[in-house]
């Protein structure tokens, strides 16, 4: 095997320019700095570099990256150009890290030699496994391979295979090389399962005395029909003062798993479950997910509870928090409890409808308040016993869904609120923050909104905001535009994350929030449960630098779980159009940048491309201010939302891509061609825009606790295509680097011992 290079040490380069000697020239017209930043790599070649804290990335073209790969840490020399388009540019000047994420692709394997061709759309390379790091059984694998190295002696980066996963195309292959490539388990160590199966599930009398005893009061669960893991019930019985007692009742998980243990450990490490389409990944073993901490009726289990005193009006009169023991009564689903709320009748109708009323004035409330009302349609992949999808259907929020919501939300409001609302006094916790949107990113909404005939009052502040943002979203509830314009709401957001520096919750209009009620599946969780426990018993405040550090790493794992969970999705959908191939559809513009516009399908709101050069008709012309389409030659309009009829032309599960071709229909009349400008009155359309996208802290079924999050919308990632490259790739290196023209094996082969190719490294301008 061959001798890996210690990823840390970092790579730097010899031969490039001073920054000092860099800082006068192009006459003023621009400046040079040094940054750090994580490579986001396009299929292409070419990369953006994407710096913490600062908003705009930094274009990379791919003759300057120096064997950078996507996912490493780097240090670029940015050029900050003065110039119209305000482009930041730059060179890598220095690995300092090589990422730990594993790249996914086929084992070719010629003679002794051997490659990992990636299907990663963020990688544009083929990686070369060294002799002795592979078994020939394995060739046409899918494998997972981290890079150690990329010498300038070889063609390719080199690497080591650290899991195969199976045949290409079978479920569970992919299902897992989605997990992997996000550096997410799929499996647990054999010694934590030992570990909880040692956990007892005997609750000694001493542990019931010692805490409040809700097993004599009417305690209820409401949860997906196919759920497992039952991590919250409620309770609710009259008080002699007329008002109601609502006990949030939460597995108490940290009363099992100790700091320190395997299991500890090992949740903290995935700091979340993951919900594939067709699986869940659970943060804790079956044992404590499923067993002993899961709220099934009829069984004594222990809770940490939020208890509330709540009068007819909804005003929250008292609380109470602290470690109970409950038995819950009955074990409902939301289809069932929906029943009991629409008809008045069935098993505990008194509680359900009670608990129906009181929710619906903490909803109002929490509304008048500022909440905003976004309601993004949630699609559901139906798969059969072998993974096959079968049904793409739309996910409908009820009643039911709202009235676990609501008392979530209280519960880790006031969690919250108790720990927070002390001024200087106040100890280190761990909040659920959603900060105030960018207000440049409001402009730019605001700018595009005009497009459409809108237009939002100008606003003092944040609160006056979300209330024009309301009207607005009210107002175009139901008309072509809705989709359109709540996605790009969505994107002018920040993503909510966790930190233990309040800064309120934005698109709940909380001032304190916190994360309290999912301890099964959610890190932060526990950490809540520990430091709540700890503060009830009078200890001081805790280190907030360690904290700091977990809300740092649980806000990185959640994106990762999401990113994961919409592959999942992605691919099966991408698999259900499989055999729908050449079939006309009806569809909406979803997305429009200048490379083509994406269409989402009118019934199950699959998602699919269609490029720009593919269309012979006409010549169209990319407006970036108002997101729309304007042909030169037909005069044509396509703006977001506008009704079309797509072909389905190919369905790529490598990439998990869908290719659709627009089915021209020309106009009876000759349009005169002029320039779509913001004060123009965009024409009226027939159909209505709804692209999907997660605004929940969690993309889990049947998820009690919304929360506003930038959804992936008109604008693309970065890597599936640049906003404006700057160098062109010709095809001789399209070829080699987009994956498209790769070389067979047995080419690479010879290739392979052919002289290095310099200029990938040697970034010298040429005389």
């Amino acid at each position: 095997m061959h001798k890996k290079k210690n990823a840390s040490e970092g790579t730097k380069f010899s031969g490039r320019r001073k920054n000092s000697s860099q800082k006068g020239e192009s006459k003023g017209r621009s400046q040079r700095e040094e940054s750090i930043g994580r490579v986001s790599m396009t299929r292409e070649g070419y990369a953006f570099i994407i710096r913490e804290g600062i908003e705009d990335d930094v274009f990379i073209p791919a003759s300057r990256l120096r064997g950078a790969l996507h996912g490493d840490t780097v240090r670029v020399s940015v050029i900050t150009k003065k110039s119209a388009t305000k482009r930041h540019e730059g060179e890598v000047i220095e690995i300092v890290e090589r990422t730990k994420r594993p790249f996914i692709g086929i084992l070719q394997i010629v003679g002794e030699q051997a490659w990992v061709i990636c299907e990663n759309k963020n990688m544009p390379h083929d990686i070369r496994v060294l002799p002795g790091g592979f078994e020939h059984d394995h060739n046409g694998m899918k494998v997972a391979v981290i890079v150690d190295e990329w010498p300038r002696s070889s063609d390719e980066p080199i690497g080591h295979i650290i899991e195969v996963l199976g045949a290409p195309g079978e479920n569970n292959t992919e299902m897992h090389a989605i997990l992997t490539e996000f550096g997410l388990p799929f499996r647990f160590d054999p010694a934590i399962e030992k570990e909880a199966s040692k956990i007892s599930e005997k609750i000694e009398e001493s542990e019931i005395r010692a805490r409040r005893d809700f097993r004599g009061v009417t305690t209820l669960t409401i949860d997906p029909a196919d759920a497992k893991d039952f991590d919250d019930a409620l309770s609710l019985r009259k008080m002699e003062n007329g008002n109601w007692e609502v006990g949030v009742h939460i597995a108490d998980v940290t009363h099992y798993v100790k700091p320190g243990s395997l299991v500890e450990r090992e949740a903290q490490e995935r700091a979340t479950s993951v919900y594939l389409v067709d699986r869940t990944v659970p943060m804790l073993p079956e044992k404590l997910s499923n067993k002993l901490c899961s709220l099934r009726p009829n069984e004594e289990k222990l809770c940490f509870s939020a208890v509330f005193e709540i009068n007819e009006k909804g005003k929250i009169i008292s609380r109470w928090f602290g470690r109970t023991v409950i038995e819950s009564d009955y074990r409902f689903d939301y289809d069932e409890a929906q029943r009991v709320i629409e008809t008045g009748d069935g098993p505990y109708k008194e509680e359900i409808l009670k608990l129906h009323a009181l929710a619906f004035l903490l909803r109002e409330e929490r509304f008048r308040s500022g909440a905003i009302s976004f309601e993004r349609p949630e699609m559901k992949v139906e798969v059969d016993e072998n993974g096959k999808p079968v049904r793409v259907y739309q996910k409908i929020s009820k009643d039911s869904n709202w009235l676990i919501e609501e008392f979530m939300l209280l519960a880790n409001r006031e969690v919250a609120l108790f720990i927070g609302a002390k001024g200087k006094e106040a100890k280190t916790f761990v909040y659920r923050i959603h900060e105030e949107p960018n207000m440049e990113k409001v402009t730019i909404f605001r700018t595009f909104i005009k497009h459409f005939g809108y237009v939002m009052k100008p606003t003092k502040n944040a609160r006056e905001l979300s209330t024009e943002l309301n009207k607005l979203l009210t107002t175009t509830k139901g008309k072509p535009e809705e989709g359109a314009i709540e996605i790009m709401a969505l994107r002018s957001m920040a993503r909510a994350r966790y930190s233990t520096d309040n800064a309120g919750h934005y698109g709940l209009a909380f001032d304190y929030y916190t994360h309290f009620t999912s301890p099964i599946r959610r890190y932060p969780d526990m950490m809540v449960h520990r430091l709540l426990a700890m503060y009830l018993d009078k200890a001081k405040s805790q280190d907030k630098k360690y904290y700091e550090e977990r809300c740092k790493y649980s806000s990185e794992r959640e994106q990762l779980a999401t990113e994961a969970e919409r592959a999942s999705i992605k691919y099966k959908m991408v698999e259900f159009m499989q055999d729908k191939v050449g079939m006309v559809f009806n569809g909406n513009i979803s997305g429009i940048t200048e490379w083509g516009m994406f269409v989402e399908l009118a019934e199950t709101k699959v998602e699919g491309l269609v490029a720009l050069r593919d269309i012979k008709e006409d010549y169209l012309q990319y407006n970036e201010e108002s997101l729309s389409l304007y042909g030169k030659r037909s005069g044509k309009r396509f703006i977001l939302g506008d009704s079309v009829k797509i072909r389905v032309e190919k369905a790529n599960l490598e990439q998990k891509q869908l290719d659709f071709s627009l089915i021209w229909e020309s106009s009876d009349e000759e349009v005169e061609p002029k320039s779509l400008t913001k004060n123009e009155e965009r024409p009226a359309r027939s159909s209505r825009s709804s692209r999907p996208a997660k605004e929940s802290g969690r993309t889990r079924s049947g998820n009690k606790e919304q929360e506003s999050r930038p959804a992936k919308g008109p604008g693309r990632t970065r890597s599936e295509k640049p906003a404006k490259p700057v160098e062109k790739p010709t095809e001789e290196k399209k070829k080699g680097a987009s994956g498209r023209g790769r070389k067979s094996a047995p080419e690479a082969a010879v290739a392979a011992e052919k002289p290095a190719k310099r200029g990938f490294w040697d970034f010298k301008k040429k005389k």
